[in-house]
């Protein structure tokens, strides 16, 4: 078991990573002090499968358990399924002292960190994350957010969780997409922030794609390691670093959008992004053939797409305008110069955006 922490001037918190730790959950949320009553949002899915697991180690602590669930869809990140959760624990909420557990993947993770932030202007929650992209990236940072028809995370607030606990032993739930998914963001840490885990995953996908366990916590903990450290120096993205972690998002959050969160999922598209990105990249004279090639290459490798299909071009640039980095009317997107190095740059011309969106349609 490894213990990471997020050192933040205000509420600093554990990353616990470990494989079939679910039972100890309960131990580690004693020593927070936080409250006796557990509200657990999660998907129907995961309380068949899990729940009587994660009741039993947080009752034999001394918790009292109420789980709620969601349809496991990007269309329950609204302000509709956050108002409806806000009623059902006010409804719960009778001479106890509620925290949240957000038990799922990325949608629950951002939903329930979003309702426990705006509830009571703000109570505790807990991370437990259950997808490969979770445990690796949205768990971790104090991003929460609820989608508009506009956009991806329009609505939200930086929130942090009080512990994430990531037990690799979840990810055997997963299908082989929802695996691959996840992989995208190991690839993009590797390629904004570290070349070593970029070749590991050249070399072991294989492993990682058949879940054995050490290639499985060598990627969790070393990218759950580089976002606390990341997010550490700047926890509100507010000096650049941060912004760095959005590589591939800018036009990846676009084609989700455009596709009206259909089709593709958050990692396949943000695989997407990625290559877009770095064809841009490529075409500003920042990064050479070499590099976009074994970028192209990996993530083929561990089968995400490399092309866009069934969405419009217009689709994607109409929705690309609604990212969060856009400053004004002035774009800004996390390009690279090799693997590890990244550069973000400004208002690049919309041919060359353009260009590269069509060379992947």
């Amino acid at each position: 078991m490894h213990t990471l922490k997020l050192k933040l001037k205000k509420q600093s918190y554990d990353i616990i990573i470990g494989s079939d730790i679910l039972r100890c959950l309960g131990k580690y949320i004693q020593k927070l002090d936080i409250g006796k009553d557990a509200y657990v949002i999660t998907n129907t899915f995961l309380k068949n499968k899990y729940g009587d697991q994660l009741k039993r180690g947080l009752v034999k602590s001394g918790f009292t358990v109420r789980f709620k669930t969601v349809p496991d869809t990007e269309k329950s990140k609204s302000i509709e399924t956050a108002t409806s959760l806000i009623k059902d624990i006010t409804a719960y909420d009778k001479k106890k002292k509620i925290f949240v557990v957000a038990f799922g993947g990325g949608v629950i993770g951002d939903l329930a960190g979003f309702t426990a932030s705006i509830y009571k202007r703000g109570i505790p929650y807990i991370q437990v994350p259950t997808t490969l992209l979770a445990q690796v990236d949205s768990s971790i940072g104090g991003k929460t957010a609820v989608d508009l028809s506009q956009g991806k995370n329009l609505v939200g607030a930086f929130y942090q969780p009080r512990l994430v606990f990531t037990d690799a032993a979840l990810l055997k739930s997963l299908d082989a997409r929802q695996v691959r998914a996840g992989l995208a963001e190991v690839i993009k840490y590797g390629i904004i922030k570290d070349a070593r885990l970029f070749a590991f995953m050249e070399n072991k996908h294989k492993d990682i794609l058949s879940l054995k366990p050490g290639a499985l916590e060598f990627i969790i903990t070393r990218c759950s390691k580089i976002k606390a450290d990341i997010v550490g120096l700047d926890e509100r993205e507010e000096k650049g670093i941060r912004t760095i972690l959005n590589f591939g998002h800018t036009i990846g959050h676009a084609i989700e959008a455009a596709a009206g969160f259909k089709g593709y999922n958050h990692g396949e598209a943000i695989a997407l992004g990625m290559l877009i990105a770095s064809d841009i990249s490529r075409k500003l004279g920042l990064a050479n053939d070499a590099t976009t090639q074994r970028i192209e290459n990996l993530i083929m490798a561990v089968g995400l797409p490399a092309k866009i299909k069934k969405i419009s071009f217009a689709g994607i640039i109409k929705m690309h305008y609604h990212d969060k980095k856009f400053i004004g009317s002035q774009n800004r997107f996390v390009l690279i110069k090799d693997i590890g190095k990244t550069r973000i740059v400004k208002n690049i011309p919309l041919k060359i955006i353009s260009q590269a969106l069509r060379e992947r349609i």
